[in-house]
């Protein structure tokens, strides 16, 4: 019975240092695999201009789960008409937002980090449910993305980046 509280304790005490660890460090997603907090250098002035975004095939979003513990992941943006926009594809089909667990983090709280190249921004995101900008925002990023294969407007949910309240 001792020797399992010991190893109980130690178990705890091994994830505490990893999450403590991962904390401070970060582990940034890579393609399709998620993350956990994102790292780098929190950008200190609102961005009034996002343009420098469409030199970035990928950013990285941070989102906040119910227990805690951030998930990311990798998505493609794009700037429209001076704001600034991110998107999920629903390739297979699938019901928004319950099908991918970062679209289920931002209905839920939309309070958000985003990560372009080494800097970090706290936003909000607000889902975009108007047809004409859906459709307008939806063609740029084509345009932005060439080899990207849309699976069609209906099946692609876009958010607007906002600054964070």
């Amino acid at each position: 019975m001792k020797a399992l509280k010991i190893g109980g304790l130690g178990a705890a005490t091994v994830l505490v240092l990893a999450l403590a660890f991962l904390r401070v460090f970060g582990l940034d997603p890579q393609d399709q695999r998620p993350g956990l907090w994102l790292s780098g250098e929190l950008a200190s002035a609102p961005v009034t201009d996002w343009s420098f975004t469409d030199d970035h095939i990928e950013i990285f979003v941070q989102t906040n789960t119910r227990y805690g513990i951030p998930h990311s992941v990798t998505t493609y943006c794009t700037d429209y008409n001076g704001d600034f926009y991110l998107f999920s594809a629903y390739y297979g089909g699938g019901t928004f937002p319950d099908d991918r667990g970062w679209n289920r983090n931002v209905m839920r709280d939309p309070r958000v980090r985003i990560k372009i190249g080494e800097s970090l921004y706290d936003q909000q995101l607000s889902y975009v449910a108007d047809e004409i900008l859906r459709t307008a925002v939806h063609e740029e990023l084509v345009s932005k993305y060439p080899q990207w294969s849309s699976p069609g407007l209906e099946n692609v949910y876009i958010f607007k980046v906002e600054p964070a309240v």
